[in-house]
């Protein structure tokens, strides 16, 4: 009697990879040993770069603050102490909203926090 290997499960396992892989270049998409390859590695840059987006934003909303904060004559540290200072609790994501949208709602906080 032949040897069952499970083909249902081990073909479904390789069209799900095959499947992924489908807009790729070259044999990354064609060939299943070398797409598994970029599967995987594909899984670890989006592991990696999901957690340095969230620094990238951060480091975005920081320059757009210090930029709306040095028209009105202030440094970024300055405005962040004075933040803090006064018991304003509002994250750099919303500073960075206010500045950027509603720039005379950001010029009354930076005179808040100025005087």
């Amino acid at each position: 009697m032949p040897r069952a290997k499970n083909r249902v499960a081990s073909r479904a396992k390789r069209k799900k990879i095959m499947a992924t892989t489908k807009g790729y270049y070259k044999k990354r998409s064609n060939c299943y040993s070398i797409a598994k390859d970029t599967f995987f590695r594909s899984g670890n840059y989006a592991f990696r770069d999901r957690r340095a987006k969230k620094r990238n934003f951060r480091t975005l909303w920081i320059m757009r603050i210090n930029a709306a904060v040095r028209e009105l004559g202030m440094t970024y540290g300055n405005f962040i102490a004075g933040l803090k200072a006064k018991g304003i609790e509002l994250d750099r994501k919303s500073l960075a909203h206010i500045a950027l949208h509603e720039p005379e709602a950001f010029k009354k906080l930076a005179e808040t926090v100025k005087v």
